[in-house]
């Protein structure tokens, strides 16, 4: 999880990066559709693409000549919650909490079928 979240901190140091992630919110985009909204080259877009997708953060996917890009949300909101919760103490209490009632509720079941 450590080398995931380095990688995830990494995209997200990026300004750049970011303002890419927040314009993937509502549309899947290609490279020159980026490129022509950030004023940046191709290439540039690519490179800032291509550390997104290595940390996760978006997926891509072929169509014909373009490669079309979306925000992964699901791993950036999943990673980013399982850091918040490894700092907040509140957390590490309420999924002890939660894990105390889920082995209880397991065990009822078991009691439940013997």
């Amino acid at each position: 999880m450590t080398q995931s979240l380095d990688r995830i901190f990494e995209a997200l140091a990026s300004g750049p990066r970011r303002q890419i992630l927040a314009y993937l919110t509502e549309a899947e985009l290609s490279t020159s559709d980026l490129a022509t909204r950030f004023s940046m080259s191709t290439p540039a877009i690519s490179r800032h693409l291509s550390v997104l997708e290595t940390a996760g953060l978006v997926t891509s996917e072929r169509r014909g000549q373009f490669v079309m890009y979306r925000l992964n949300r699901d791993s950036l909101v999943n990673s980013l919650m399982g850091y918040a919760f490894e700092l907040c103490p509140v957390g590490n209490e309420l999924k002890r909490e939660s894990r105390e009632l889920s082995q209880q509720h397991k065990d009822e079941l078991k009691g439940d079928h013997v």
